[in-house]
C-alpha cells in the first residue's frame, strides 16, 4: 500500500526537531525537589480524609458530599467576612464581587444536593447506625453562615459546646454585626434615614424588620440613578437571598427524599425543622419593597 500523498517524508531535521520537542517534554515533567500539584493542594491529606465507618459502597458519596460542601463553605465564610468589612468600610465595588462569589458557591451547594439525591432510602439505611449523633445541624461552618447572614438564634450555640475552639468561633459570629446590619449602617452613614435602633443595637439579637428601613430602601429604589451603588447593593442582597432559599428547598427535598420524616441523627426533627427554616427572611425590607414601587 502506497503512503498517504499528504504525509511528508520525514527528515533528518524534522527528526531531530522530534526528539528535542520529547526531550523538552520530559523535562518539564521532572517535579524531583520541586513543589507538584498534589503538595500544593495538600492532596494526599484531602483525599486521604474519607474514612468509611460502614461496610456498605455508597458511604463514600456521603462523606464526600458532606465533605466537599465543608469546603464550599470555608470559602464561602472567607468571601462573606471580606464582603462584610468591605461594606463597613464603604469599599463597595470589592464587596459587590465578593457577594456575587458567594451566591455563585450556594448555586454550586444546590447543584450538590443533585448528587446525594442519588442515594436511595435503603441504601441510606445501611450507613445510618454508623453515623451515631453526628450530624449537619453540628457544622459550625454553616452556622456561622447563619449567623453572618443575620439568623441569630443563642440555642444554635449549644451544639459546640464540646469544643471551646469552635464554640469560641461560633460566638463571634453570633456576637458580630451580620451583612444586613452593617448594609442599614451603611444607608445611615449615607444619610439615609434608618431608625437608631436598627444602626446601634444589641447584634445577637434577631433582626427585626422595620417600616422605617423600608420607606430608606424605597429612597433608593425609587431613584436609583441618584443611589446606583446602594441600588446595586440591594440587589446583591437579594440575588444572595434567593440563592441561599434555593440551597434550603434543596436540603429539605433531599433529606425527605433519603429518610422521609424520620428524626435527624443529631436528633432535630429532620425534615419538619428544615421546612421552618423555609420561612426566615433574611433581608426582609428587600423582598417587601417590592410590593411598593
Amino acid at each position: 500500500m502506497s503512503s498517504c500523498p499528504f504525509q511528508a517524508p520525514a527528515t533528518e531535521a524534522s527528526t531531530a526537531t522530534s526528539e528535542r520537542i520529547v526531550q523538552e517534554e520530559k523535562a518539564q515533567l521532572d517535579f524531583d525537589g520541586r513543589m507538584s500539584y498534589g503538595d500544593y493542594l495538600q492532596l494526599d491529606a484531602i483525599l486521604n480524609a474519607q474514612k468509611p465507618l460502614s461496610p456498605d459502597h455508597n458511604e463514600m458519596l456521603f462523606i464526600v458530599q458532606h465533605q466537599t460542601s465543608e469546603l464550599w463553605m470555608k470559602l464561602m465564610l472567607h468571601e462573606l467576612e471580606a464582603a462584610i468589612s468591605g461594606i463597613a468600610q464603604n469599599q463597595l465595588q470589592d464587596a459587590f464581587k465578593k457577594l456575587a462569589r458567594v451566591s455563585k458557591i450556594m448555586e454550586q451547594l444546590v447543584h450538590a444536593w443533585d448528587v446525594l439525591a442519588t442515594m436511595t432510602p435503603p441504601e441510606y439505611s445501611a450507613i445510618r447506625p454508623y453515623l451515631a449523633q453526628s450530624s449537619g445541624f453540628q457544622s459550625w461552618q454553616y452556622r456561622c453562615i447563619e449567623f453572618a447572614m443575620g439568623n441569630k438564634n443563642a440555642t444554635m450555640l449549644q451544639p459546640h459546646a464540646h469544643r471551646p475552639d469552635l464554640l469560641s468561633l461560633v460566638q463571634a459570629g453570633y456576637e458580630a454585626p451580620s451583612l444586613y446590619d452593617e448594609c442599614l449602617r451603611l444607608l445611615a452613614r449615607r444619610g439615609l434615614d434608618v431608625p437608631i435602633s436598627h444602626i446601634q443595637r444589641d447584634w445577637r439579637q434577631p433582626y427585626q424588620a422595620s417600616q422605617a428601613v423600608e420607606n430608606a430602601w424605597l429612597v433608593i429604589y425609587r431613584k436609583p440613578q441618584q443611589h446606583w451603588d446602594l441600588y446595586q447593593l440591594g440587589e446583591e442582597l437579594t440575588d444572595l437571598e434567593d440563592a441561599f432559599r434555593l440551597w434550603r428547598f434543596r436540603h429539605v427535598t433531599t433529606v425527605e427524599r433519603v429518610i422521609g420524616f424520620k428524626r435527624g441523627t443529631g436528633g432535630t426533627g429532620g425534615v419538619s425543622y428544615l421546612r421552618k427554616m423555609l420561612d426566615v427572611v433574611l433581608f426582609p425590607e428587600i423582598w417587601t419593597l417590592r410590593t411598593q414601587l
